[in-house]
Parts: C-alpha cells; structure tokens; sequence
C-alpha cells in the first residue's frame, strides 16, 4: 500500500497514462506496450525519493507526566531510607520544591514551555538524588568498617543543598519568566488603549 501511493507510483502512473495518450492518437503504433511501460519507468525513475517522516516526540506535558510518575517511584524509595535528620529535612524540602514544580497548573504550564527546565528537573529525579541517596547508604556500610573517615552524611548534605539550589534557581527563573509575560501584556494593552 505504501508503494501505490508513494511519488514513484504516481509519477510512473502520469507517464503511463501520457503512454496511453499517445497510444490513442496513433503515435505509438505496434510498440504501445513498451510506450507505456517505457514512460511508467521514466516517471518512476525521475520521481523524487521518499522522505522520512520526522520522528514523533512526545510533547513536554507527556514528558512532564512520564516524570510525575518517576517522581512518585523516586518518593516510594525514599520513604524505605532511612536518613540522619539534617539530610531528611533538606530532602524533604527539595522533594517538595520538586513537587511544587511538578504540580500540575501554571507551573507545569511554564516548566513545559523551557525544555532546560524539564531536562535539569528530569536528571534530578532520575539520576541525581537516587544516586546521592543509594552511594550515603552504600558507603554509611563500608564506613562502618573503616571510621574515621569524612562522614557519608556530610556528602549527602552538601549534595542535596547543592541540588536544592539547582531546582530553586529553575523555580526562580520560571517565577521571572511568568513577570515578563505579565508585564509585557501590560505593555501591549497599554499600546492598544493609545
């Protein structure tokens, strides 16, 4: 089916039919067959080649969906791990930012419109705090046999600020991105009062 109607099936169908054109007014005489099918050919070989169809994405809300998902896998696990205080107070403070990015509204509406934004807020819940969170619990063990070591939870401490940071910087860039918009439709209907 997809031959039939590709561009060489229709190209190569217009000369066929300019062969049986001809084959009607006489000029081919005896050969109509080969006239037809010589000028089938040609139209098929001239044609130009198929294009690819361009890939399908998913739109940034089924991203942001996909990653609303993982971010509930993400609080499943963190609710089985068992932190030191000064580190469960900040990831309970960063899971809730990302929560509040997350949310669907505004928010959402703005986070899908800066891919940036979707990407760094991916690669947080994804990779970045699982990661730190799996290596404090894996190392917490082996410093156990090892001490007097820099604590594990400093680590996780410093990664998890650092990470806070990223995500209020996205929360503070959208939180201006949203005043722009504002104040450029103010100008725009201050404009159109003149």
């Amino acid at each position: 089916m997809r031959y039939v109607e590709s561009r060489k099936n229709l190209l190569g169908s217009a000369g066929g039919i300019v062969g049986l054109g001809l084959t009607f007014t006489g000029v081919a005489g005896p050969y109509w067959p080969v006239v037809v099918a010589g000028l089938y050919a040609a139209g098929a070989l001239i044609a130009p080649p198929e294009r690819p169809a361009p890939p399908d994405f998913p739109d940034p809300s089924a991203q942001l969906d996909e990653l609303r998902a993982d971010f509930e896998k993400l609080r499943v696990y963190l609710a089985d791990v068992e932190l030191p205080p000064a580190a469960s107070g900040r990831l309970t403070e960063l899971t809730e930012l990302v929560a509040a990015l997350l949310d669907p509204g505004w928010v959402a509406e703005v986070l899908a419109q800066d891919p940036e934004g979707v990407h760094m807020l991916s690669r947080v819940v994804r990779q970045d705090v699982p990661e730190a969170v799996d290596t404090f619990v894996r190392t917490r063990w082996w410093n156990r046999l090892a001490p007097g070591q820099e604590p594990p939870e400093r680590h996780l401490d410093r990664q998890l600020g650092l990470l806070q940071d990223e995500a209020g910087r996205l929360a503070t860039a959208l939180r201006e991105t949203e005043a722009r918009r504002q104040e450029i439709h103010t100008r725009y209907l201050e404009d159109r009062s003149k």
